[in-house]
């Protein structure tokens, strides 16, 4: 995650290096987020065929070698080549961890295992924000590569280490992509999970995406600040993360998607409606807390709809939340376009607390007791 951010806040300083307008530069940042969501269709088959901790290691090998492709790029289509196969590589590591979890967690703390997983992947994107620029002001851009290219290189190595105190991955029964993904998408549940992804996604990415932008354009702060400000939004995630074995056991599942939606729902209609530039610091952490506390508990499940073959099940799942993130973004520019940023949170609200207040009720129907000849 941290490698996924690392351009963001060095675009000025490549842009100069090669003689390219912003819009250009920018490119090494999408091109990394289409390669990372595509590929991840193909991470999951590789994990259940091959062993989840062993593509994961060679994932983060091929995520060292892109980072020093990037960091030794003369041209930036040579830069963007590399970030391409960064992100390509890097689709590999998050999904495949959220399966081994599934594989290896037992019931009581897989979805505190999963919180953490959370919180690391938080943790990497503020890291890549707010590190990678620090690094490119201290020593040069080419060194945040370096850096980030030697920790996968470091990570690689010890996932071959830890992954031998554990039993090897039995391999998934072989079948063809096409047609072992057509049979958990047969799962109605599978669908209904995926589904629900989709719309989370969209929604609440939406309204992430546009934070910076509605507290410069309205409140007159830098961009500098707001960027700050929004990255309160990561820091509500990483309480939600260190607090999450507590507060999972007290809420499960059904009680933690509902506050989830609700901390949501109150956060954006804060940030829509106040009039104080503030306020909007303890609502975009409290919107981080509760969308990680409802996206726990969708992980949860995700890792869960198919145990047979469940790194494929979860490939599907983080690409399903990609798509959902892109669309939600470009729909969310639309209407910014026609209306304003206050009611894009308005809408996203409403969209939260009823798409959370729905699942938590379809999760807890689908573990009641079921009557004698009903079907499930």
């Amino acid at each position: 995650m941290a490698s996924m951010r690392m351009c963001d806040s060095m675009l000025p300083a490549l842009a100069g290096e090669f003689a390219v307008p912003a819009d250009r530069a920018s490119q090494a940042i999408s091109l990394f987020a289409v390669a990372y969501g595509v590929f991840q269709l193909c991470s999951g088959p590789l994990g259940d065929r091959f062993g989840k901790m062993r593509v994961i290691a060679l994932s983060a090998a091929a995520c060292a070698l892109g980072n020093i492709g990037v960091c030794v790029a003369g041209s930036l289509n040579e830069l963007l080549a590399a970030r391409l196969c960064s992100g390509a590589a890097a689709a590999g590591i998050v999904p495949l961890t959220m399966a081994w979890i599934g594989d290896h967690g037992p019931d009581g703390e897989r979805q505190v295992a999963l919180a953490r997983l959370l919180g690391a992947t938080v943790l990497g994107m503020i890291a890549g924000q707010w590190g990678g620029g620090a690094l490119a002001s201290a020593l040069g851009w080419r060194s945040s590569f370096m850096s980030i290219g030697a920790v996968f290189a470091l990570g690689s190595l010890m996932v071959r280490s830890v992954s031998l105190r554990f039993p090897r991955d039995t391999p998934a029964k072989q079948q063809a992509f096409v047609r072992q993904t057509i049979g958990i998408l047969g799962v109605s549940w599978v669908r209904l999970v995926l589904l629900v992804t989709f719309v989370e996604g969209m929604f609440a990415y939406s309204a992430l995406a546009f934070m910076p932008t509605y507290l410069n354009t309205s409140f007159a702060l830098p961009a500098s600040e707001a960027g700050l400000i929004a990255a309160s939004y990561g820091m509500g995630g990483l309480i939600f993360s260190l607090s999450s074995k507590r507060v999972i056991r007290r809420l499960m599942d059904v009680r933690l998607a509902r506050v989830g939606g609700l901390l949501l729902a109150i956060a954006l209609v804060t940030l829509a409606a106040s009039p104080f530039w503030w306020l909007s610091v303890p609502a975009c952490a409290l919107a981080g807390f509760g969308f990680y506390a409802f996206h726990n508990v969708l992980q949860n499940h995700a890792a869960q709809m198919a145990p047979q073959a469940r790194g494929t099940a979860v490939s599907l799942f983080s690409c399903v939340l990609f798509l959902g993130q892109s669309f939600g973004i470009a729909l969310g520019a639309w209407s910014i376009g026609h209306a304003s940023v206050r009611i894009l949170f308005a809408v996203c609200a409403l969209g939260l607390l009823v798409l959370a207040v729905v699942f938590a009720h379809l999760v807890k129907a689908r573990h009641a007791p079921q009557m004698p000849g009903v079907l499930e």
